[in-house]
């Protein structure tokens, strides 16, 4: 969704275009004349945390040593493989027309565009874009119409020989001219397109985009022409690296690095190699914050705004004898944080004919809930404002964003239970015994009905080990919330772990979420009886992976498992394979509950459009879901995102995308629960880079700071 590179949303296919980078209590922005309602946008939640630093205190050279997450399949963002390392790479070196600020929202990147606007509407809208007279490809040719012409062509959809993952915004133009000059494109549409910014980033040389032979294969294990402050030296897949190199035909400030090493390093390991010295940069998770922490504790980022307890924990005077050895092992680094483009979500699947296909249900369900509690439970031991995400399509400070929870409510046990009542499920009513082998009551989506896309992976943590339960386990792993005798809040109060992996699309850059719940809570009252119907028990099946660091999925689930509870609802959780637990669980349809997270966009109207457009019957007899894997969706909001992508008011457009975000909380498909922490470990002399937020990273400006600006240790070499 965003050209700043984030996962990919299927439908869409590469980069979400809000989240390469995603911010305790939303800010009103001025009233103006002491009259007008305040935007409610509000501001980010928290701001980056990048030492930022001007480019007269960077010493010129240096090698920067990235930990990612992989080395890409392919360097083709519009390709269905392209992952969060494919985007990173093309920030570096592609031309965005557009890209992120601070607020997630959309700017206008002038080293590649002088100028881009609407210059018609009748009878057909117009984009006349003035490039940079100085935009060249690394070839030396210039960045002009032929090679926005070649990008349309290709992502237009009109050629299948073309293996693209997305086509949206580009199935709506109708032709690309030349204007006036070479520096001018004339982008005219068949159709009125609200997201026009959300095109061309990032672009590709016609040497890519020309043919489809040249787009499937040409740019996925090398990019020969480029323009961006770096350029692809060398992939090297066996020692798990990408080497990028200054462009030496960049126009702009010249980038202060010598190379980035993109290198592909597990976040398990990650603290290791940074204790050795081999890396610069990482996001890690919780557990090697925390231990970093000590080595270099940092008063409270000022932008981050309100907080609960700071990141660093043990009292260093009373540090234990490990703790001294991380002390000296972690020497010049610290921990930069944030939050990400990106919230995690409870999933409710209300296809089929099990008991979340009834919206009371459903409702109930969200009425149950206490996202305060969790987002504290998450955000708070990290330093992080814990407020819970109030929209679907948004994240705050986002320009569509406003809190629109009230369309369905907050927390109110008499209120699910009313709900409850009125679909029929009964405390205490008979129930049958289950045969041998027999699901809990659950969905059983029919399997042909999926299509897999670009949902976020929930983040994994080292901290697995706090994910042991006290409820009855049976041998295959299953196991029933609070079959035993403590209390809800006893069990609540086992700490979480934030994971590193994200379930449910392509990961984001960023992202070392982690959270330990409070201790000392008071124990509830006691849990109200099983509900029934029709002789069957109202047990929802929550799958959540078993991956050794997804600790914090499973203690999550454990949290809502308590307080649903407590209106009735008993929840079977269910572990799975990492490997099979969104392509066989979530995108299938079996399951009733799951978490995974979805990137924000700045371009909700065309991004989350496949998340919640209402499942639609194919030729073949499968259900058409696209990226709606609740398979909740409603035709009045199919309507409205159509209506916002295709005026050109903006301020009606976010109306409408507000108006769709509160017909989707009243669905009750999905609830935003928690927007995703970003923990990044850096070296203490690094400027301009670490937990980027929202923003889009300026790679032209990273770099080490010059010997005795800080006192910290020189530039690394490799």
């Amino acid at each position: 969704m965003s050209h700043d590179g984030v996962g990919t949303r299927p439908g869409r296919g590469s980069v979400m275009r809000a989240a390469a980078f995603l911010t305790a209590g939303v800010l009103a922005l001025p009233v103006l004349s002491g009259c007008s309602d305040p935007d409610p946008a509000g501001k980010p939640l928290a701001g980056q945390d990048i030492a930022p630093a001007a480019r007269a205190r960077i010493a010129d050279g240096g090698t920067l040593r990235w930990a990612v997450d992989t080395v890409p399949e392919t360097l083709n963002t519009f390709q269905s493989d392209a992952d969060a390392t494919t985007s990173r790479i093309a920030q570096a070196t592609l031309p965005s027309m557009y890209r992120l600020d601070e607020s997630g929202r959309p700017e206008r990147n002038e080293a590649y565009l002088e100028s881009a606007k609407v210059v018609e509407t009748e009878p057909k809208q117009v984009v006349l874009y003035k490039l940079n007279q100085q935009a060249v490809w690394s070839d030396g040719r210039e960045i002009g119409a032929a090679d926005f012409a070649a990008q349309w062509r290709a992502l237009s959809g009109k050629d299948s020989a073309y293996w693209t993952a997305r086509n949206a915004g580009y199935d709506r133009i109708q032709k690309i001219e030349r204007g006036d000059n070479d520096l001018e494109v004339r982008v005219t549409f068949a159709r009125p397109y609200a997201d026009w910014q959300s095109l061309f980033s990032p672009l590709y040389p016609k040497e890519v985009m020309g043919t489809p032979d040249s787009f499937n294969d040409g740019a996925r294990r090398k990019l020969k022409v480029s323009a961006g402050p770096f350029t692809v030296r060398k992939i090297d897949r066996k020692g798990d690296e990408i080497r990028l190199t200054r462009n030496p035909r960049w126009w702009g400030e010249p980038a202060k690095l010598n190379e980035i090493v993109l290198r592909a390093v597990p976040r398990d390991e990650r603290a290791a190699e940074l204790a050795a010295g081999r890396l610069d940069l990482a996001d890690v998770d919780p557990a090697a914050a925390r231990r970093i922490a000590i080595a270099a504790p940092r008063p409270e980022n000022p932008s981050a705004g309100p907080s609960g307890t700071p990141l660093m924990g043990p009292d260093l005077r009373k540090l234990t004898s490990v703790q001294r050895k991380d002390k000296e092992r972690f020497h010049g680094f610290e921990v930069r944080k944030s939050l990400e483009p990106a919230y995690t979500q409870l999933a409710l699947n209300g296809g089929g004919d099990g008991p979340l296909a009834d919206e009371r249900v459903r409702r109930a369900v969200a009425r149950a809930l206490d996202r305060e509690k969790i987002a504290e439970t998450v955000l708070r031991p990290l330093g992080l404002p814990a407020e819970p995400v109030g929209s679907h399509l948004a994240l705050s400070g986002q320009a569509a964003y406003a809190d629109n929870s009230g369309a369905i409510g907050g927390q109110d046990t008499a209120e699910a239970q009313a709900l409850l009542a009125d679909a029929g499920w009964v405390p205490g009513g008979p129930v049958k015994e289950k045969k041998k082998g027999e699901k809990a009551a659950g969905s059983e989506a029919d399997k042909t009905g999926k299509k897999e896309g670009g949902k976020e992976e929930e983040e994994k943590d080292s901290e697995s080990k706090t994910d042991k339960k006290t409820d009855k386990k049976s041998d295959d792993g299953t196991y029933i919330v609070g079959d035993d005798n403590k209390g809800a809040d006893e069990q609540d109060s086992r700490p979480l772990a934030q994971d590193g992996k994200q379930y449910g699309g392509k990961q984001l850059s960023g992202g070392a979420p982690g959270a330990y719940a409070p201790q000392g809570t008071a124990a509830p009252a006691a849990a109200t009886r099983q509900l029934a119907k029709d002789g069957k028990a109202l047990t929802l099946r929550f799958v959540v992976p078993d991956g050794e660091g997804s600790g914090t999925l499973r203690a999550v689930a454990d949290r809502i498992g308590h307080m649903l509870k407590r209106v009735g609802i008993r929840t079977e959780i269910t572990k799975v394979s990492d490997e099979s637990y969104f392509k066989d669980h979530i995108a299938s349809g079996q399951y009733d509950l799951a978490l995974y997270s979805w990137p924000a966009s700045a371009f909700p109207a065309t991004d989350a459009r496949p998340i919640y457009a209402k499942p639609v019957p194919a030729a073949d007899g499968s259900l058409n879901v696209e990226q709606n894997y609740t398979r909740v969706g409603t035709d009045q909001v199919d309507q409205l995102f159509e209506q916002a992508v295709s005026t050109l008011d903006e301020s009606e457009s976010r109306s409408l995308i507000r108006k769709a975000d509160s017909r989707i909380w009243a669905a009750a498909g999905s609830i935003p629960l928690y927007q995703r922490p970003q923990l990044t470990a850096a070296r203490s002399n690094l400027a301009n880079a670490g937990a980027f937020g929202f923003g889009a990273p300026v790679f032209e400006d990273m770099g080490f700071l010059k010997k005795g600006a800080a006192g910290q240790p020189a530039p690394s070499a490799s």
